[in-house]
């Protein structure tokens, strides 16, 4: 995977999150991913580093829903 398709990744998973948690706001989503990224950026096989920054900011956000209970 190139970078431009790394980041055309990302973008969409950003986009999935968006959906998965409509009642946090998108410019939380997308720090939420940008927080995520440093975490792999040293893995030198970037085939499914989209998909752990997905899980990743995916993890932040459910930690924001259930301490906002």
């Amino acid at each position: 995977m190139n970078r431009s398709e790394e980041e055309r990744a990302i973008a969409e998973a950003a986009e999935r999150l968006m959906k998965v948690f409509p009642d946090i706001s998108p410019d939380t989503v997308e720090r939420a991913v940008a927080e995520s990224r440093p975490e792999f950026d040293g893995n030198p096989i970037r085939d499914f580093v989209p998909l752990f920054v997905e899980r990743a900011a995916k993890h932040r956000l459910r930690s924001l829903t259930t301490s906002a209970r």
